[in-house]
């Protein structure tokens, strides 16, 4: 990076505290959350040694508190091209895609973050971002009416766009340059108050599927939650009534376990939002709508396409079963059946890791430094020479994305769309590729393995 510049990682740290500062403001609750998460993050590791020990030892508990990830739903081909290249300015890179149609939800997406195993522990903050599918909307009439209200509207301002290209053709920003832009695209995450259609148009684009009516009918895309890292994701949930906080009924994505794998999520009930809408003679009309709510996660290891496949099946064992309701009403069986059928999956770190389950760092215990002739990987371990720790799920799940959209965007039944992935016309419209998530694990764990082959014999090591 040229003398002078601020580093990308620096710029997304700015601007993920800018984030959080703004959402604040804009929805107390998520202050609400912010400290019962701290509180929770501080018991569990007040009662669990270890755990603070594996966090320092890996370096890896200063994040903890600082870890966000946010959610924008974007409506063209063109903001989200534009999004990949503000986020590049940041240092984040589009990982994985997901398709949401088959869970009801008409939007493809990725994820923008960080990938380098420093940037990660200076800022992890990550933005799911998610691009409106109008061809899976029956409606001719209404696609071409919303598609036309999005081509209207610019959701960057002048600003961020100058700098962004600035960025490019320079190779980074100043530190007056890089302050200006963090406020320049904040204003296309801020919440607006002012449709952009009149009520009619509104109520018709809801009726297709409230998600609609949200990308169309603003401004801008309004970050839609932010959510922290906790610790204990159970504890959260359970306390949060307690703080005057409405949670889901359930926790989506795996169950308790000692050994926590990929990603648990939870939220808060979406804020009904007083909002005008265009109306008649130049007045503005009043009604409502909802969007807007908060997000906890707990991060476990990321998994092998073979943990990945098993974790799968067990999902969808259960949801054979038990369908979870949007009123709550079955979660106890819905959490007792989950419990039981992920009883097949192995909850030990030695377990996991020898079954090939989940992705693991390697490195050198003391004994190791100054150790004599190199051993396969499992006698290196066996002997101490090597120990290993989960390599931890940065991405998304997206039935569980799906299901805290569909949470919070009201309690009917799920709609039903054709399940249609189309990664080659996603990337098209995002001007790049997606990182391939598992090739990417794969690779941390490659590396780390690679580093001590002074220790350790690869040619006998185990699969």
């Amino acid at each position: 990076m040229p003398e002078g510049f601020v580093a990308a990682d620096d710029i997304r740290a700015a601007f993920s505290a800018a984030m959080s500062a703004m959402y604040r403001n804009e929805v107390p609750a998520y202050g609400t959350l912010m400290a019962l998460v701290a509180e929770v993050n501080l018991e569990t590791l007040s009662a669990d040694p270890a755990l603070r020990a594996r966090l320092v030892a890996t370096d890896s508990l200063a994040r903890i508190s600082e870890e966000r990830h946010g959610a924008i739903r974007l409506g063209t081909a063109q903001e989200l091209s534009m999004m990949r290249r503000v986020f590049a300015v940041m240092g984040m890179v589009p990982v994985g895609y997901y398709d949401l149609s088959t869970a009801g939800v008409p939007v493809h997406s990725t994820a923008f973050r960080p990938v380098e195993e420093s940037s990660l522990k200076r800022n992890p903050f990550r933005v799911f971002t998610s691009l409106l599918r109008l061809d899976l909307i029956a409606d001719e009439a209404l696609r071409k009416e919303a598609a036309t209200v999005l081509a209207a509207r610019k959701i960057f301002t002048d600003g961020a766009i100058e700098l962004v290209e600035k960025a490019e053709r320079s190779g980074g920003l100043d530190a007056p340059d890089a302050a200006r832009l963090v406020q320049e695209v904040l204003e296309t995450f801020r919440w607006h108050d002012k449709a952009i259609v009149d009520e009619a148009l509104y109520r018709r684009l809801h009726d297709a599927h409230r998600l609609v009516a949200d990308v169309v009918s603003f401004r801008g895309p309004h970050i839609n939650h932010l959510t922290p890292r906790t610790l204990d994701i159970d504890k959260v949930q359970v306390r949060m009534p307690g703080e005057g906080i409405v949670p889901k009924a359930v926790v989506e994505g795996p169950p308790t376990r000692s050994c926590p794998i990929l990603l648990r999520q939870t939220s808060f009930k979406a804020l009904e939002e007083p909002v005008s809408f265009i109306g008649g003679n130049g007045a503005w009309q009043a009604g409502s709508h909802t969007a807007r709510f908060g997000e906890i996660e707990q991060r476990g290891v990321a998994l092998t396409p073979k943990g990945r496949t098993l974790y799968d099946k067990l999902l969808g064992e259960t949801r054979a079963l038990v369908t979870p309701a949007a009123d709550g009403s079955n979660a106890s069986e819905y959490v007792s059946t989950l419990t039981s059928v992920f009883k097949a999956f192995p909850d030990d770190w030695n377990e996991i890791r020898r079954a090939g389950l989940g992705y693991f760092s390697y490195s050198l215990t003391e004994k190791g430094r100054t150790a004599g002739p190199r051993a396969d990987l499992e006698t290196a371990i066996e002997e101490r020479l090597i120990q290993f720790d989960p390599i931890v799920y940065e991405d998304f799940l997206p039935v569980s994305a799906a299901g805290i959209f569909q949470s919070n965007l009201g309690d009917e039944v799920t709609q039903a769309f054709v399940a249609s992935p189309n990664q080659i016309k996603f990337e098209r419209d995002l001007g790049a590729s997606v990182l391939d998530e598992f090739a990417h694990y794969a690779e941390i764990e490659r590396s780390s393995i690679e580093a001590y082959l002074a220790v350790i014999d690869l040619t006998t090591a185990a699969e």
